[in-house]
């Protein structure tokens, strides 16, 4: 215990500093618009603004991407609640009571109890993180080169079980993301690979290429042809205080939604967004009057809003202990660590504790900056939400253009991203989940090379994955989430969850 205390303290000082503070703030502003304004997700913002990080210090840099994450999650339900629309995937539920109470004159409790909840399920979560990071991170030292492969399978399999729509294409999917990844050179060997003698590839596609391709060019294409139908609250939004009723009403729905959503986010997949969906059929199950929810319960905006808030934070936990990415925003970390020479994994805590502690220590700043924040600019974001998109969008893609080229100072890399832009749009477009293929191109190179080690170390055995126990119960929970999410009476269930979501 009285380690944890103080590398808490450890983390808070190096948060704490002038310029962790002023990225935390640039961060949670930047996440708080990037939720407000719907169609711009926290997944296309961070791989749009991954070349700004090349000239910050790695801690900095890493902090303000978080900032961006947990600062989506919390303006998500801004616009949810005033104008209907979900800022973010994970506030879907929040439409339902949000905007009901909204319409009643009740927006300013409705956005001050979103505020509360996400806020308490910022520090708890924050709390996990740290508690959990040493045992973890411990049991993680143990692993080997067979391990680490077994485990990103396992992070695969999850995703593929996790994933909107077809398990078939979701396998599909990272098989493509594979694939990618080991265009360029031979880890070993120097060798080209599946460049067709083409220079510019001679050292494989760029992360911020695809991400910023598949994600966040591809999403302002898709927003192009959405027409929002804008049901902005116009009233003067005033008492933001929650009466006691409120609070006593809603305190349950934000212990449980804590839980909930702490527990879900480790999960690799959506676990921000099912968490929410959960935590609303949750309370709606345990109220005593489930007609009220879709007409204004104050239940049904603590309960998911909290969720999210907490899943989103924990999700860092397979990040920070395992080097695991749990979802596209931990895998988007991941590349932004391996820009900064960061290898991903337990070592992190050992060797840059720094980064570590700061990193989890700024999550109880920033959390605190969304509520100080965020309420009294309501009225602000109402009137950004006014602005129409079509003067919005091509500033965008300006602004990402110049951060892609200014990379590697590559006119290809602009045409590279076009090119993955087109490719993200026709995904979506036939119901494939571009996620599961960001997983498979990021955990790739480490897969390849934890094979390599691993036959190596076996000189060529490949039972090796089997004879190891921690490797084989690895690959054999892999194989029975598979399993399972093939099974036609599972498909059935996992399929209507997603249309409820959406």
């Amino acid at each position: 215990m009285w380690d944890l205390v103080s590398n808490l303290a450890f983390g808070v000082s190096v948060a704490a500093s002038p310029q962790n503070l002023m990225l935390c703030l640039i961060g949670a502003l930047v996440g708080t618009l990037i939720g407000v304004l719907p169609g711009l997700g926290p997944v296309a913002t961070i791989a749009m603004l991954l070349p700004i990080t090349y000239g910050l210090p790695p801690v900095g840099a890493l902090i303000m991407l978080a900032g961006i994450y947990y600062g989506a999650m919390y303006g998500g339900s801004t616009t949810a609640i005033l104008v209907n629309i979900p800022g973010e995937s994970a506030s879907v539920v929040t439409t339902l009571d949000g905007h009901q109470m909204a319409k009643q004159g009740r927006a300013g409790p409705a956005l001050a109890i979103a505020a509360i909840g996400s806020f308490f399920a910022g520090c708890v979560a924050t709390v996990i993180i740290a508690a959990a990071a040493a045992p973890l991170t411990s049991i993680a030292l143990l692993f080997g080169p067979a391990e680490y492969f077994s485990l990103m399978v396992l992070g695969l399999i999850f995703a593929v079980v996790l994933a909107k729509g077809s398990v078939v294409k979701a396998i599909a999917m990272i098989l493509i993301g594979l694939v990618l990844s080991m265009i360029g050179s031979d880890l070993e060997t120097g060798a080209g690979r599946l460049n067709f003698n083409i220079p510019e590839l001679a050292d494989g596609l760029g992360f911020v290429v695809i991400a910023m391709g598949v994600f966040g060019f591809a999403e302002v294409l898709r927003n192009l042809e959405v027409t929002h139908n804008r049901d902005i609250v116009q009233a003067k939004i005033t008492g933001l205080m929650p009466t006691r009723a409120d609070l006593i009403a809603a305190a349950p729905a934000i212990g449980r939604g804590t839980i909930l959503g702490s527990a879900l986010g480790i999960l690799p997949g959506g676990g921000s967004v099912i968490s929410a969906f959960a935590a609303y059929t949750l309370e709606k199950k345990l109220s005593k009057h489930p007609e009220r929810f879709g007409r204004g319960a104050i239940e049904g905006v603590a309960g998911p809003e909290t969720a999210n808030n907490a899943a989103s934070q924990t999700s860092f936990i397979p990040l920070l202990t395992l080097g695991i990415p749990p979802n596209p925003v931990m895998a988007l970390m991941v590349g932004a660590m391996t820009i900064h020479g960061i290898v991903p994994g337990p070592q992190v805590m050992t060797k840059q504790p720094d980064l570590f502690w700061g990193m989890i220590a700024s999550m109880w700043f920033g959390n605190l900056m969304l509520v100080i924040i965020n309420l009294p600019l309501v009225g602000l974001w109402v009137r950004l939400l006014r602005v129409p998109y079509r003067l919005l969008y091509p500033l965008i893609l300006i602004v990402c253009c110049i951060g892609v080229y200014s990379v590697n100072n590559a006119p290809t890399d602009v045409y590279l991203t076009a090119a993955f832009a087109l490719v993200g749009y026709w995904l979506v477009k036939h119901d494939f989940e571009p996620a599961p293929m960001l997983l498979g191109f990021v955990l790739g190179p480490l897969m390849e090379e934890n094979l390599r080690r691993a036959m190596l170390i076996a000189r060529g055995d490949w039972t090796v994955f089997l004879t190891r126990p921690i490797s084989a119960a690895l690959l054999g929970f892999a194989a029975l989430m598979l399993i399972i999410a093939l099974l036609p009476m599972i498909r059935k269930k996992r399929d209507e969850v997603f249309v409820e979501e959406g």
